[in-house]
């Protein structure tokens, strides 16, 4: 559902404003969703609040763990590869049991 490009709404006495349910719907922000407001030269910005803070790549490394000797990039294709070919496979077999079962 798309919002159309301008409503209005107001601002309550405790400075409460309801945003549209067209609006709310179509940036799939559901109760309970955080907003950062930010003052603009044009107004106010809302946007939803990052579900992760920002982090840097040193912040991570290191995170999963995995005791064993380093993968080759050939070796991290070839596995790719495998994974995706078993994968076709298996979505090739559901297909022809589903066809058969018709």
């Amino acid at each position: 559902m798309t919002a159309p490009a301008k409503q209005t709404t107001v601002v309550s006495t405790k400075g409460q404003v309801i945003l549209p349910k067209a609006v709310r719907e179509s940036l799939n922000w559901p109760p309970g969703t955080k907003l950062v407001v930010e003052k603009t030269d044009r107004g106010v910005l809302l946007s939803s609040e990052p579900l992760f803070k920002p982090t840097t790549l040193d912040e991570v490394i290191g995170i999963l763990k995995y005791d064993g000797p380093a993968f080759t990039i050939e070796e991290m294709d070839e596995a790719l590869l495998q994974a995706v070919a078993e994968d076709d496979a298996q979505i090739m077999d559901d297909y022809r049991s589903a066809r058969d079962r018709d």
